[in-house]
């Protein structure tokens, strides 16, 4: 029934069978944050699958999946344009742009996917490898964009466990998986799908019964996380600059003295090089506890998107610089030139915007222990947080999701912090100019929070770190070995029917 639905849907006009492989895509996409719903995901992902199983001939497979694709991130990242609006009579004309733009982009990496999965012989063990190596090279080349992967459906469910194994990839192929499987069990070979179902269902209850208990004991570091909830088209308006900033400083001087005060990415509206009044003025309303904030510095000609570490005085302690920057927001490929015809990034002004930083690196928060750093659109890569020197007790990261929006890209960009923490088994603190600013323990579990966009302040026990995962230790190369055996898989078996069809 179900493949004669589709057979009959591959015979309707181009149009609607591209708007109707669109919609598939779109589909899928309802699993990610804050939508949630990971039941669609996963019907999307078994109707995907069923059009390929149609498709004929690699040529055709690629154009099936770049229309899936497109639908997907269509919806999934069409807070893309939010950016784009805080500035809207600079940038506002380039907003459905870059998200047609960006969608039709990523949904290339699917269609390559079933091109290649089709060249490999075809069926399932090749349409789940394709995707999923797809999936990686999406958080690898041209710097990398791994948002919005069919895998975070499964971010706020038990499943989630099963990432400090298997990393992001592992929940992917849970998804694709149980698509596969669903497929077969309603429209092919009943019995080895329905089988497939059962057993992929069972990792539900298992992963929650192996989620460890993770949360704060008793005499846990208290950390306060600073929310001020500055919208980004007033951040640096020059009438409310010091609102924020005093605001800042008052959650920090408000109630009991913490182990430990946070705010967030680019909190201080000065630079480093001459912030010394202003951060003396910190440290005072810190009342001596070790502020860790966001502030921009400057090498000569060169400027860092910065995390600094204040102790009492004013005294800079630690300095981190951000080293994984935003294409096209952060800096400029070629931006002298383009700066010189008028384009600039969105977070940058002049030339190529902001310097990356040297890389990964552990700052000493004393008694705390030791902390990886990262800012903003750093927590989206697993790498990022694998190429540390050494393992840290927790993951700090600073953040101004302002720029994401109200509606889905602060909770996305929360989702996949969850997920990092999992994969790590790391707790982290986690401070949003907007929110959402949370405290996550070491299983990915929000155990304090401050909602988006509401100003305000919360003093947050720190979770104790896990024993270090198989994925921290393995990162991603046990997921490109089975990729690399189930292609293998289906290439002979492919090669082996051709045989037998000749005999």
């Amino acid at each position: 029934m179900a493949e004669a639905v589709l057979a009959r849907a591959a015979r309707w006009s181009w149009p609607w069978r591209a708007a109707f492989c669109g919609g598939v895509g779109a589909l899928s996409a309802l699993g990610q944050a804050p939508w949630g719903l990971w039941p669609l995901t996963i019907f999307g992902m078994a109707v995907f699958y069923g059009l390929y199983r149609q498709a004929q001939g690699w040529r055709a497979a690629a154009a099936l999946g770049w229309l899936v694709g497109t639908g997907h991130f269509l919806l999934a990242l069409h807070w893309i344009t939010e950016p784009f609006m805080v500035d809207a009579a600079r940038h506002g004309w380039m907003a459905p742009f870059a998200l047609l733009g960006l969608a039709a982009g990523m949904a290339l990496y699917w269609g390559a996917a079933l091109a290649l999965a089709r060249v490999m012989g075809g069926g399932a063990a090749a349409f789940v490898a394709g995707v999923g190596l797809a999936e990686l090279a999406r958080g690898w080349l041209f710097t990398g964009f791994p948002w919005a992967q069919a895998g975070h459906a499964l971010i706020d469910t038990p499943l989630l466990h099963w990432s400090s194994y298997l990393g992001a990839p592992g929940l992917l192929v849970l998804v694709l998986g149980s698509g596969v499987a669903l497929w077969h069990a309603v429209a092919g070979r009943r019995g080895n799908g329905a089988l497939a179902l059962v057993g992929l269902a069972a990792l539900w209850p298992l992963g929650a019964a192996l989620t460890p208990e993770a949360g704060a004991g008793a005499g846990a570091p208290v950390v306060r996380l600073i929310q001020p909830n500055a919208p980004q088209h007033e951040k640096w308006d020059h009438a409310k600059v010091q609102l924020f900033f005093d605001r800042q400083r008052a959650f920090t001087a408000a109630g009991d003295v913490p182990d430990l005060v946070v705010w967030p990415e680019t909190a201080v509206p000065v630079w480093l090089e001459n912030a010394g009044e202003t951060l003396e003025a910190v440290a005072a309303s810190a009342r001596g506890a070790p502020v860790v904030l966001g502030i921009q510095r400057s090498e000569g000609r060169r400027i860092f998107n910065s995390l600094a570490m204040i102790e009492a005085g004013g005294t800079v302690s630690e300095i981190y610089d951000k080293h994984h920057l935003v294409p096209f927001g952060e800096f400029m490929p070629l931006g002298d030139f383009l700066g010189s015809l008028g384009v600039y990034g969105l977070a940058s002004n002049d030339g190529q915007g902001y310097s990356a930083g040297p890389g990964a690196r552990l700052l000493d928060l004393g008694p705390l222990g030791r902390a990886l750093p990262l800012i903003c659109y750093e927590s989206v890569f697993s790498r990022d947080l694998r190429a540390a020197p050494g393992r840290a007790d927790m993951i700090l990261l600073i953040t101004n999701d302002a720029w994401f929006g109200k509606v889905s890209g602060p909770y996305q960009h929360l989702a996949q912090a969850r997920l990092r923490s999992a994969e790590m088994g790391l707790p982290m603190i986690r401070v949003a100019n907007t929110g959402v600013s949370a405290m996550i323990d070491a299983t990915g579990k929000i155990t304090e929070s401050i909602p988006l966009g509401e100003a305000g302040w919360r003093d947050a026990a720190l979770p104790p770190p896990l024993p270090e995962t198989v994925y921290a230790r393995l990162g991603d190369a046990p997921m490109l070995v089975f990729y690399g055996a189930l292609l293998a898989m289906s290439l002979w078996r492919n090669r082996r029917r051709a045989r037998a069809v000749r005999d």
